[in-house]
């Protein structure tokens, strides 16, 4: 199966050049069934990577544009009336597909967000009085808009904690965006071709459900996420002005099931401390909640998670 990876990889270096952390999470997000939040300025082949994940495995891909009118019902659907035998028939949203792009998500208002809620953590959608299964596998990919920007809706704490994974998109290296310029102007995109399966993407995900996690490594990711909570336990007495709420208990499930998938994504049959060091910013920054103090202070989640790595013991 670690061919098919490669595969994969290999597909989507047709049409997305750098970019590295984003691709591995949206591969381990398939793994875990988790969803991701990408957060970045615009033109970083956000949609682009994901629709070309979806083409080499054969999976529906669908994105919504957020904006401030948006309704609830143009996420998940809607009844219609029919008129020609006096009855109400379901029309589905774009919801229904395998990979969702939520573009900007953090365009539109409270109530249009939290319309993903239930289909992000129990996959289904109830419209009316039905309730429908979403088909696996499904992942919901939202991008988000700097705050500060005006127009824009900061996310609830409720739905920020449904996404497995924030990952923060910079910009490409000089010499990425040079051979960007270059494809891009001489049109020298390759087709994308279908290199794996549906019931390939799910052995592959039952393959890296069988990775090893040692105990000692269990114990350190619930160190890492309770240092979050105690920092002064942890002789991180500077912090605890600065956090206002630590990580929930979804940051210790989603740490323990994408370490495996990283794992797996680079070859091994074992979780070291590399890779839960390599994911920690990614499912906790998101999970953070900083204080007043430590905003007026100019203190970030990733700036406690670097302390937090440093004060913990490795195992």
């Amino acid at each position: 199966m670690s061919q098919i990876i490669q595969n994969i990889r290999t597909e989507i270096s047709k049409v997305l050049v750098g970019q590295d952390k984003m691709v591995e999470g949206l591969l381990a997000g398939l793994l875990c069934r988790g969803h991701i939040l990408l957060e970045g300025v615009p033109g970083l082949a956000k949609t682009t990577a994901v629709n070309a994940l979806a083409k080499t495995l054969g999976l529906n891909f669908k994105r919504v544009q957020f904006t401030p009118d948006l309704l609830p019902s143009d996420i998940i659907g809607t009844e219609i009336y029919d008129p020609s035998n006096n009855t109400f028939k379901i029309k589905q949203g774009p919801v229904f597909t395998n990979l969702m792009l939520a573009d900007e998500i953090n365009r539109a208002p409270a109530k249009v967000q939290s319309a993903l809620l239930e289909v992000m953590q129990e996959r289904q959608v109830t419209i009316g009085d039905e309730t429908f299964k979403i088909d696996l596998p499904f992942l919901v990919m939202a991008t988000q808009n700097p705050v500060e920007q005006e127009g824009a809706y900061e996310l609830p704490e409720a739905q920020l904690d449904r996404f497995m994974m924030k990952v923060v998109v910079g910009y490409n290296t000089k010499e990425e965006e040079l051979e960007i310029a270059r494809r891009v102007a001489n049109n020298s995109f390759e087709q994308i071709e279908q290199v794996a399966t549906k019931e390939d993407l799910e052995q592959i995900r039952q393959e890296a459900l069988e990775v090893h996690m040692d105990e000692e490594i269990e114990a350190y990711i619930i160190e890492l996420v309770a240092a979050t909570r105690d920092p002064k336990a942890y002789g991180l007495e500077e912090l605890e002005p600065y956090i206002e709420f630590g990580a929930s208990p979804r940051a210790s499930i989603d740490m323990y099931k994408a370490a495996r998938a990283i794992a797996y994504l680079k070859g091994q049959d074992y979780v070291s401390p590399i890779e839960i060091a390599y994911i920690a910013k990614e499912i906790l920054r998101h999970r953070i909640i900083l204080s007043y103090e430590a905003q007026a202070d100019d203190i970030t989640q990733d700036y406690i998670i670097e302390k937090i790595l440093a004060a913990v013991p490795i195992p």
